[in-house]
């Protein structure tokens, strides 16, 4: 990839800049100027100047999580399984995704809402399975959803007869759409397992299954298998986005390598998932170069020099230089099969290695982009492990170029205490029929921090969407798991 230079002129180096850019000297400075460059690789990016003027943002009410009320929340009733030996296990629920439209709205189903989520045994943090929970549309009260269980049979992996998912360990997040023809089609993340001695880094993969449900009688649904289950996008294509092997095949493992969450989401007849992974070779691969990339530090070219040599300087450099994050999409087939790999939608090089839960659809002719990241994850002086993020951007068409949200792409915010039963990740903005307020939903208490209070799904609450700016609707808290308003 060729590099465009960015020229400095010895004479604008004056001594305090020396001074302000570290030990080193105006001659050090010099020296780190001459591997300047700016190349945003055809990407939008999420900028280190974006995200320290979102410290400022904290706070304001518009971008604030609501407080809930810890005494009113409950475990979802109908999260149970037996063990093996009949036991009775009260099982965590975290990140959930409803049966939605293809304009991302929320299914009806036979007068029926769906819901897929990861769900698993407390004191078992390898038990990550897809369970469906499903409900009469129109009754909002938690313990109006059923359980109906695992998705997927423990043999359904190997009678698929696919490549990857035999080695399946794990069940991660993704999506789920109502086709044209009435049919359930399930997106999700296979995990493999993480064993490094016999080749396997804990791959994910992007996969797809039809999801068989019939009603057993007026108020139950049950789900009758799967079918066409196959993997759709394994590991990255290295040029375009990480794979797991350039991430951990040298023995570091150190990195955080990425490639899940599948959002299905369609635009003029097209299909295409657009999903969370780490930018490619050919799209601003991670490393030290990196760090002198002016399209990732965004503002002034003054702002790059101070806030680039700053990094250079801090005991957050190394993991700058691995933080290579990206919202990626892929074009699929009507059968669901690859058709073309795309670069990504965004990226946050330098800025953080994890941006989640993609999430994308279209309003009043513009498209939006959401992600949730933790600040645990990112590398911003004054953003620290409490808080937690749900960035957005908004574009006019669905490969962008995306701009921020709120000027600087905040949408929610929260700092509780991780041990804070009312403490909540994994947002996800589910667009409402003719309303500028879409629903919320997220997950709620952290999993296995407690014996009573299971993770379980948050209370609902209303984000006003126009334009560029998005807002949090005052005293707008809906039921817990509520999917409408």
């Amino acid at each position: 990839m060729r590099f465009q230079k960015l020229a400095v002129k010895a004479s604008a180096v004056s001594l305090g800049a020396a001074i302000l850019f570290g030990a080193g000297g105006p001659e050090a400075f010099a020296e780190t100027a001459t591997k300047d460059y700016k190349e945003t690789y055809g990407t939008s990016q999420i900028t280190r100047s974006d995200m320290k003027d979102m410290i400022s943002q904290h706070g304001d009410a518009n971008f604030e999580v609501p407080k809930f009320d810890a005494s009113s929340i409950k475990n979802i009733p109908s999260a149970k399984k037996y063990d093996k030996d009949g036991n009775l296990i009260k099982m965590d629920v975290w990140d959930t995704w409803p049966l939605q439209n293809a304009d991302g709205t929320v299914a009806n189903y036979k007068g029926y809402n769906i819901v897929f989520g990861l769900a698993g045994d407390p004191k078992n943090a390898n038990d990550t399975f897809i369970y469906m929970f499903y409900k009469k549309a129109g009754d909002n009260s938690i313990d109006a959803w059923k359980n109906a269980g695992r998705v997927f049979d423990d043999n359904d992996k190997y009678e698929a007869n696919d490549r990857y998912l035999k080695y399946q360990s794990e069940e991660w997040s993704g999506s789920a759409t109502f086709t044209s023809d009435g049919k359930i089609r399930l997106f999700y993340t296979n995990r493999e397992p993480f064993t490094p001695e016999s080749k396997h880094y804990g791959k994910q993969t992007l996969t797809t299954a039809q999801v068989n449900v019939s009603e057993k009688d007026s108020s139950t649904l049950n789900i009758d298998g799967v079918e066409d289950y196959k993997s759709i996008f394994e590991g990255g294509d290295s040029k375009m986005y990480q794979t797991v092997e350039k991430a951990f095949g040298g023995g570091d493992y150190n990195d955080n390598h990425t490639l899940r969450d599948p959002h299905y989401v369609e635009d003029n007849g097209h299909k295409y998932l657009v999903f969370e992974a780490n930018t490619g070779t050919e799209t601003g691969y991670q490393g030290e170069n990196q760090l002198y990339n002016q399209a990732y530090y965004g503002n002034s070219n003054a702002f790059f020099q101070d806030e680039k040599n700053k990094l250079l300087q801090s005991p957050k450099k190394e993991e700058a230089e691995k933080a290579n994050g990206a919202i990626g999409i892929i074009e699929i087939n009507d059968d669901y099969t690859l058709k073309k790999v795309m670069k990504p939608l965004i990226v946050s090089n330098t800025v953080t290695d994890e941006i989640e839960r993609a999430n994308v659809f279209e309003k009043d002719g513009k498209w939006y982009l959401f992600t949730s990241t933790r600040g645990s994850k990112m590398t911003i002086d004054g953003i620290d492990n409490k808080d937690i993020y749900m960035l957005g951007y908004v574009a006019n068409s669905l490969d962008g170029p995306f701009k921020p949200l709120n000027k600087t792409g905040i949408v929610l915010h929260q700092d509780l205490d991780p041990n804070d039963i009312t403490w909540n990740y994994a947002h996800y903005v589910i667009p409402q029929k003719n309303s500028d307020n879409a629903v919320v939903t997220s997950y709620m208490t952290n999993r296995g921090f407690f014996e009573d209070h299971k993770s379980t799904f948050a209370p609902s609450f209303k984000l006003n969407i126009k334009g560029p700016h998005t807002s949090v609707v005052k005293d707008s808290i809906l039921n817990q798991g509520q999917l409408t308003d």
